[in-house]
C-alpha cells in the first residue's frame, strides 16, 4: 500500500518507489537496508541515511535491514558494532529480527567467485599493490593487462584454493575479476575481489585469510537479502557498473541500486578517519566527545532523536552534493527542547547579593512556571532568602549605554520574586574585585508589577545561596573556526582550525535545589542561558555535571525569517 500523505521536503527516491509500486516491480516490495562498516562511531551524516532508509521502509510498510559490512578485519572491532545498535536504535528505528553481517555471506561469496572463475570472469594476479595500481592506467590513459591474467581456469581454482588455505602471505596474491583494462570507468579495470589478510575477524576469528572487497560484497549482500532498493550516497554512483557486471555475470537476484547526496555541515568534518585522528590523538576525550558530530557526541550533549530525525526532514533528499549550515541542526534541537525542557534557574558566574532589609532568618517558597510552552508541566516551589546568587554579568558598577541590568541606584526585577535596588558594592580590599552587592527589596513587589506602576527593564534569574547547588557546567561550541575546516587554500592540517575555545568548564556554578535527583541525560532550559542536560558519564550523585547543548541565541531563526521578509 502507498501513503500517500504529504511530504515536507521534495523526496526523488521516494517518487521512484512509488512508480515502482504502480508497475508492480518486485511484487509491490520495499525492502531497504542500511550498511555500515563497523570501522567507526556513525556521525550524523549516517543519521541522515538512517532516517531515509528506515522512514522509507516505514511509509510504504516495508522492511529495513541492519547489516555491518564486515569485510576488513584489521579496522573493524565489536566496540563499533555495540555503538552503532545503539545509535540506530536510540534514533527509534527497530530492524525486528534483521540484524545481518557480510561475514555471514562469506563462504556463499567464496562459492560466488568460484562460479566467476569457472566462467573464465576472474583470475589469480601477483602483482604488488604498485604494480596494481601502475597496469591500472588513468582516466586519460587505458590500463595494460595483468602476466597473470591470462591463466587457465584450473591454476586460477587451484590457486584460489590455496589462498583461503593460507598458503601465501599477505599482499602476495589477489583474485581479481575479468573485465576490461581499457574500460573508462576505472573501477571496471579488473578490480581486486579478494586479498590476502592474516587477520583474526571479530565474528570469524581466523577461519578466513582471505577476505573479500567492498565492491565484491556489497551487491551480493543486497541480492542475498532480496533488497529492493539499494540506497547509497553519490560516491558509489561510479561503482554501480561494477556491481552491475557482478550480479548479471553471476545471473542472480538485481536490486536496484538509488543514489542520493552525502550531508555535509559546515564547521565539521564528516570523515570518520579524519574523526578517528581525533580521538586517537587526544584533540578530543573520545567518541562521545560532546563536541563531536557523532551521533553518541550529539546524545551526550543532550541533542534527541526527534531533533535529528525532524533535521534530516529539513534537509531533504537531493542528487546534488551542498554544505548544510549547522545552524539547522542547532535551530532543529532548539524546537524540540523549547517544547519539552523544563525551566529552571541556575548561575553559572555567581555574584552573591544580600538583600539587607529582608529579615535575616527568613526563608519563603515562590511559585515558578515550569514551562510557558506547554502548561500541563505545571509548577514548581523555588526557595527565597536574604542572600542570593545572580550572573556576574548581570551586575555593571560602570554600565555602558543600553545596559538595563542591575547598576547601583537601579531597579530590576527578580524572576517570580521581588524588585530589588542595589544600594552598595563590597569589594576586595587588596584585588578591588567586587565580593558581593548589597540590594533591598520592596515587599509589595512579590510576584508581579509594582502597585504604583513604576516599571523596570530587566528580570534577572537567580539561586538562593542556603539552598543552592553547586555543579560544574561544560559550555561546548562548535569543534572548529572556519565553516570549511577542510577546503583551506593554504595547506594547512585541518586540525589547525580546531576552536580554541569549543569547552570552558565552569566549576562554582549554582543550581535550583530541585536538581539535586535530575536523571542521568534529562534535559533542562537554564533561563536565560540555554538548554542544558546531565552528562550520562561524568554527573554522580554529589557531583553534578550539566553540558550545554545550545544556547538560546537562534541564528537560523533568523536566518528564516529574513529570507521569509526578503521573499
Amino acid at each position: 500500500m502507498i501513503n500517500e500523505k504529504p511530504e515536507r521536503t521534495p523526496n526523488f527516491i521516494r517518487n521512484i518507489i512509488i512508480e515502482d509500486l504502480k508497475k508492480g516491480k518486485n511484487d509491490g516490495r520495499v525492502h531497504t537496508r542500511f550498511p555500515p562498516e563497523p570501522n567507526g562511531y556513525l556521525h550524523i551524516g549516517h543519521a541522515k541515511a538512517i532516517c531515509i532508509v528506515f522512514g522509507l521502509a516505514q511509509e510504504f510498510n516495508g522492511l529495513c535491514n541492519l547489516r555491518f559490512d564486515d569485510t576488513n578485519p584489521e579496522k573493524e572491532e565489536d566496540e563499533y558494532v555495540r555503538s552503532i545498535i545503539e545509535d540506530v536504535s536510540w534514533l527509534g528505528f527497530d530492524w525486528e529480527d534483521r540484524l545481518f553481517y557480510a561475514s555471514d555471506y562469506f563462504e556463499q561469496m567464496y562459492e560466488y567467485a568460484v562460479q566467476l572463475i569457472k566462467k573464465g570472469k576472474a583470475y589469480v594476479c601477483e602483482l604488488t599493490s604498485e604494480e596494481t595500481r601502475e597496469y591500472r592506467g588513468t582516466l586519460t590513459q587505458p590500463g595494460k593487462n595483468s602476466p597473470y591474467r591470462d591463466r587457465t581456469v584450473e591454476e586460477n581454482l587451484d590457486l584460489f584454493e590455496r589462498m583461503r588455505a593460507g598458503e601465501f602471505p599477505d599482499g602476495s596474491r589477489t583474485l581479481r575479476a575479468k573485465i576490461d583494462m581499457a574500460h573508462p570507468n576505472l573501477n571496471m579495470r579488473d578490480p581486486v575481489m579478494y586479498r590476502i589478510m592474516h587477520a583474526s575477524h571479530h565474528r570469524t576469528g581466523d577461519k578466513w585469510c582471505i577476505y573479500p572487497m567492498y565492491d565484491w560484497a556489497h551487491g551480493l549482500e543486497d541480492s542475498i537479502e532480496g533488497i529492493t532498493h539499494s540506497i547509497c550516497t553519490v560516491e558509489f554512483e561510479d561503482h554501480r557498473p561494477l556491481y552491475d557486471w557482478f550480479l548479471e555475470q553471476l545471473d542472480i537476484f538485481h536490486p536496484q541500486q538509488i543514489e542520493f547526496a552525502r550531508l555535509n555541515l559546515n564547521y565539521t568534518v564528516m570523515s570518520k578517519r579524519k574523526l578517528l585522528e581525533l580521538v586517537q590523538k587526544g584533540y578530543v576525550s573520545g567518541w562521545d566527545d560532546p563536541r563531536m558530530p557523532t551521533l553518541s557526541g550529539l546524545r551526550r550533549r543532550g541533542f534527541t532523536p526527534e531533533s535529528i530525525r525532524n533535521f534530516a526532514d529539513m534537509i531533504g533528499v537531493a542528487k546534488r552534493d551542498s554544505i548544510v549550515d549547522v545552524a539547522m541542526l542547532e535551530y532543529s534541537v532548539r524546537e524540540d527542547l523549547n517544547k519539552r525542557a523544563p525551566r529552571v534557574m541556575s548561575v553559572l558566574k555567581p555574584l552573591k547579593v544580600v538583600i539587607t532589609n529582608y529579615p535575616e532568618n527568613q526563608e519563603e517558597e515562590l511559585d515558578a512556571i515550569n514551562n510557558p510552552e506547554d502548561l500541563s508541566q505545571g509548577t514548581r516551589k523555588v526557595p527565597f532568602s536574604r542572600e542570593l546568587y545572580i550572573e556576574q554579568d548581570d551586575f555593571r558598577e560602570d554600565p555602558p549605554k543600553k545596559y538595563f541590568r542591575l547598576t547601583p541606584g537601579r531597579e530590576v526585577r527578580l524572576r517570580y520574586a521581588y524588585f530589588i535596588k542595589c544600594t552598595d558594592v563590597i569589594k576586595d580590599e587588596t584585588t578591588g574585585e567586587i565580593k558581593e552587592i548589597h540590594c533591598t527589596y520592596d515587599p509589595a513587589t512579590k510576584g508581579g508589577d509594582a502597585p504604583d506602576g513604576r516599571k523596570v527593564k530587566a528580570t534577572l534569574h537567580w539561586v538562593s545561596a542556603a539552598h543552592a547547588l553547586d555543579a560544574e557546567v561544560r559550555m561546548y561550541d562548535r569543534l572548529f573556526e572556519v565553516p570549511d575546516p577542510l577546503g583551506n587554500k593554504s595547506g594547512e592540517d585541518f586540525k589547525a582550525y580546531i576552536n580554541p575555545n569549543s569547552l570552558e568548564v565552569l566549576k562554582n556554578c549554582k543550581l535550583e535545589p530541585g536538581l539535586k535527583d535530575a536523571d542521568s541525560g534529562a534535559h533542562f532550559q537554564f533561563e536565560r542561558l540555554g538548554y542544558f542536560c546531565v552528562d550520562k558519564v561524568d554527573s554522580k550523585p554529589g557531583n553534578l555535571v550539566f553540558n550545554r547543548t545550545v544556547p538560546l541565541r537562534d541564528s537560523w531563526a533568523k536566518i528564516e525569517k529574513a529570507m521569509k521578509n526578503k521573499s
